[in-house]
């Protein structure tokens, strides 16, 4: 069983403190992405737990095995934990083939050559580079090379994967194939993979669980990928996880004001007092009159198959996408400078000075 489970974690470089007391547990099985900004300290406790470096205090447990305890001065190298890793930058070998690439671990094992080749060519044949497995790296797509990188990690067995953002040096179309790739190689395997990305897109299409962490290597919060994007925990979540808009209310006498406008939202805040309503582009209605709030087109554009509309609120701008048909029904195209009308089918509320991880944030669907 390949469960994480990490206690107490404290990393500190210098007088800087990366990770101070944290805590988390990856289940057998799944696929877990650590998503947060550069420099949160995602990749550091990934090579803690990859054993390339040591806590400055708390356990690292791999399934039933303790592999780092720093009471007991307990530190297993990397090659005793019982896992593959695979990097941002492949680390193919360009003098190798394919074959051999994938080989190295089984021979640097001694693994018999019988054993060897069978285990290879099913790597091979797991990422898809059937045929290509006496080619250099040179002759390969950069979707390939990954490939490699994945079928090295994979030919010992490992009941746990580390990838290290491994898509972020392949253009967009190749990212997307290979995303699913991995998706479907954790799924047919019943491995656990522990995924470290700051690309919320990747997170959310291959992820079982996310845990999201800010800039101060707190986890803010963990759930499921429909967890995480429909329910944040708190506005810099709501932040993280894909284009918002924020606009400041105040709630007093059921009434709902922006500004010097009351504002018929039909979605009431949870309490009286000041609010900041969080929204989606997409959760946002547009037209040239009837309910909402009264606001100034600033920019519209034609995007296909999308009109992407800013608009401007009491001052506030907000970012609203809508579908070009829906855009061009009946005359309801909207040019620039002029006046329209805002309503909401979802709002999210917080408590303006939210972004800290004690805040609460309540979404209202």
């Amino acid at each position: 069983m390949a469960t994480i489970t990490l206690k107490d974690i404290r990393k500190s470089y210098g007088s800087h403190t990366v990770l101070d007391g944290l805590s988390l547990t990856i289940n057998h099985g799944e696929c877990f992405t650590l998503l947060g900004p550069s420099g949160c300290g995602k990749t550091v406790l990934l090579r803690l737990i990859a054993g390339f470096e040591t806590p400055d205090a708390g356990t690292i447990a791999i399934g039933d095995q303790v592999v780092t305890d720093s009471t007991t001065g307990t530190d297993l190298p990397p090659n005793d934990r019982g896992l593959g890793v695979v990097f941002q930058d492949y680390a193919v070998w360009p003098h190798m083939t394919v074959f051999d690439n994938i080989a190295y671990p089984l021979k640097l094992a001694k693994v018999p050559p019988k054993e060897l080749k069978e285990r290879v060519m099913e790597a091979v044949n797991q990422v898809n580079l059937t045929d290509l497995e006496q080619r250099l790296p040179s002759q390969l797509s950069g979707g390939q090379q990954q490939r490699v990188a994945l079928a090295r990690a994979l030919v010992a067995r490992p009941p746990l994967m580390l990838l290290d953002e491994p898509l972020n040096n392949l253009d967009a179309n190749l990212r997307e194939e290979m995303r699913f790739e991995i998706k479907e190689l954790q799924k047919r395997l019943d491995i656990t993979i522990l995924y470290v990305t700051h690309d919320q897109e990747i997170g959310l299409a291959i992820s079982d669980r996310l845990a999201i962490m800010d800039h101060h290597g707190n986890i803010r919060q963990i759930g499921t990928p429909q967890d995480i994007f429909e329910t944040p925990a708190d506005d810099f979540i709501f932040r993280f996880m894909g284009v918002s808009n924020f606009l400041r209310v105040s709630y007093k006498d059921n009434l709902i004001r922006v500004g010097e406008q009351n504002a018929d939202i039909g979605i009431p805040p949870p309490s009286p007092g000041e609010w900041m309503l969080g929204c989606r582009p997409s959760e946002i209605d547009l037209a040239k009159e009837g309910p909402g709030i009264g606001g100034i087109v600033k920019r519209a554009s034609f995007l296909g198959a999308t009109m992407d509309y800013l608009v401007e609120v009491d001052g506030v701008p907000l970012r609203v996408i809508q579908d070009t048909h829906q855009a061009f029904d009946g005359g309801k195209l909207l040019q620039e400078n002029q006046p329209c009308r805002i309503a909401f089918h979802a709002v999210h509320w917080f408590k303006p000075g939210a972004d800290s991880p004690a805040s609460n944030g309540e979404t209202t669907p």
